[in-house]
């Protein structure tokens, strides 16, 4: 939004605690207001007003503020400053860049007008779209600016304003703020300011039908997730919460990541800037890094920026959405942000609720999932928000407050286990736990793209799953040769689905990243096996000479074959079914 903010107002502050500041004698401040802090300008959030007392979460180190000291009221929200230069960049939870920042940040670092006024790169080649003359809608496109990451980015009317072209620049390089356009008699530049507590309007909400593809073969094949839609990530320590993500973000197919490090160690998000920068892109050629926008709120910085910075991301997302990209963001991880809220309501001495959390906790989860969404944008393109959370529930108890509310607003959960991790099964997506509410609508669209049997591969491979899971509790007890011969068999297809089909590597070229195509050949391969290990058993051919049988051919060819080789895995599957038509009906090979 463009809109002038008020003249400021000031007041002193009245009582300091850790990142809670008061102040006395301040008017018409409303919730949300920003507000500076003592001679360094601490940029500060209202939270609470009680007659002429304001309370404030500060979003930076408080050390050194003192009762007292001035406070600013610039009668606006914290805004995000958004632009050409957020792909390919790192910023903080206020979009305050930190590629050039130095080694320790400094308390009180620019901020003015909203939280990130550093000076973007010196200029940008815009192209324009329109002509003088012209009448335009709010979201309508002024022009393009080209971009490193080759993603079409679009210069938009904000959302708010509208009305003639009185005045459009000629192609050429002009600063971020220089004034390229004059709409309605707005002059407007290629930046542009939001609220990130305030979603960005759309013209349409659309049903979510197609697929995002990951590129990760538990997922896709499995529990699938729509554009647009919401998935959680839950976890606990050393389940590889991390490392699932971050293969999603390098490998799914949307035009644009917003990755959110939310709380998470500094050494894990300079390991993802520096595999990101290292990877090719191989939808557009270039770099990854360069259209992937990354969030880091380390665990070292401000909690209360922490707070802020999944409406940080959520808002770059939408402002990407609104040219006609689809956009994941990934928050890793929620809980951090939980606990963020749960700190600064103890300082408020808000009454808790489960486990110390604050009463709002699902009402603060939901306003951050629903962001998520296929949309038609006021533009009338199409756009999508996938939102996609990590959760770290301590001890790994799936049923703490974190993870319990947000089962409720997402429409998938990949859940992480444990037993699969330590066995070193990654990824560690549980096909006992895990759900998928897209998974109809899904297949419908599979189903209309050449794949009709999608639906009935998938519920064939998580039954085999589920039943040898049972079978297999069962063989504990009595051993594996006081089992019936179809549920051996039945164990061998749940062994062959995990090590053939779920298992990926993702430092194998091969195996980091499978087609859709690939990804249903294998399935198809595996379970074309167990049905014909099924049919010998049934003839009468031994368990034992089956089980001692070389797979090995169908196992490795995950990682033999190249990420779209159908027919690699065909070849594959041929030499198996070759040597399981060695076996006689006494279960010998012959």
């Amino acid at each position: 939004m463009t809109t002038p903010p008020p003249a400021p107002q000031t007041a002193r502050i009245a009582r300091v605690t850790g990142s809670l500041v008061e102040l006395d004698g301040v008017a018409g401040t409303a919730m949300h207001d920003l507000v500076a802090l003592g001679p360094l300008s601490l940029p500060a959030e209202v939270v609470g007003i009680r007659g002429g007392s304001v309370t404030l979460q500060a979003y930076e180190y408080t050390g050194g503020l003192r009762p007292g000291d001035t406070a600013t009221a610039t009668g606006h929200p914290l805004v995000a400053r958004l632009g050409p230069w957020l792909l390919g960049g790192v910023f903080d939870g206020l979009l305050r860049p930190l590629r050039d920042a130095p080694a320790w940040l400094l308390t009180g670092s620019t901020w003015a007008d909203g939280g990130n006024d550093a000076a973007p790169p010196a200029s940008w080649l815009f192209e324009p779209a329109i002509g003088p003359g012209t009448t335009l809608d709010g979201g309508a496109v002024l022009g393009t600016v080209a971009t490193a990451g080759r993603v079409a980015f679009r210069v938009l009317v904000p959302p708010d304003h509208g009305g003639r072209v009185e005045h459009v620049a000629a192609a050429g390089r002009y600063p971020a703020e220089a004034v390229i356009a004059t709409v309605g008699g707005t002059p407007l530049s290629m930046s542009t300011r939001w609220p990130i507590r305030t979603p960005r309007p759309y013209r349409d909400r659309l049903d979510t039908t197609e697929p995002l593809h990951t590129g990760q073969r538990a997922v896709d094949a499995l529990f699938p997730i729509a554009k647009g839609s919401t998935s959680a990530v839950p976890g606990g320590f050393g389940t590889g919460k991390t490392m699932l993500l971050q293969q999603i973000a390098k490998w799914c197919d949307a035009d644009v990541i917003v990755y959110i490090g939310c709380g998470e160690r500094g050494n894990e998000m300079a390991d993802v800037v520096s595999e990101l920068s290292e990877l090719d892109d191989p939808r557009t050629g270039g770099r990854l890094v360069d259209r992937t926008v990354v969030i880091a709120n380390t665990s070292n910085m401000p909690m209360m920026a922490r707070e802020a910075s999944v409406y940080t991301g959520v808002t770059v997302a939408e402002y990407f959405r609104d040219m006609g990209h689809d956009v994941v963001v990934i928050a890793d991880s929620t809980s951090r942000w939980a606990e963020a809220l749960r700190e600064f309501a103890s300082r408020t001495g808000a009454p808790p609720a489960e486990e110390g959390y604050p009463a709002n906790l699902a009402s603060a989860l939901a306003a951050f999932y629903e962001r998520a969404g296929a949309v038609v944008t006021l533009a009338g393109a199409r756009g999508s928000v996938t939102v996609i959370g990590a959760v770290s529930p301590p001890g790994g108890d799936l049923t703490e407050p974190v993870t319990a509310n947000t089962e409720r607003f997402v429409r998938c959960r990949w859940t992480l286990d444990r037993d699969l991790a330590y066995a070193r099964h990654y990824p560690a997506v549980s096909w006992a736990e895990s759900f998928s509410r897209d998974v109809d609508l899904i297949g419908s669209y599979h189903a209309q793209h050449g794949d009709p049997a999608w639906i009935r591969r998938r519920t064939r491979a998580l039954t085999a799953l589920i039943e040898a899971d049972r079978i297999g509790a069962l063989a504990e007890l009595v051993g594996l040769a006081g089992l019936p011969s179809h549920e051996r068999i039945t164990m061998l297809a749940g062994r062959l689905l995990r090590e053939a089909t779920l298992q990926q590597n993702a430092l194998v070229s091969n195996d980091a990243f499978c087609t859709a195509a690939k990804s249903a050949a294998l399935f198809d391969a595996v379970l074309a096996v167990a049905e014909r290990c099924h049919t010998l058993v049934d003839a009468g051919a031994d368990p034992a000479g089956v089980e001692e049988l070389d797979f090995g051919p169908l196992v490795r060819a995950r990682e033999e074959t190249a990420p779209d080789a159908v027919d690699g895995v065909a070849q594959r599957l041929d030499v198996v079914l070759a040597r399981l038509g060695g076996v006689d009906g006494g279960g010998r090979r012959s």
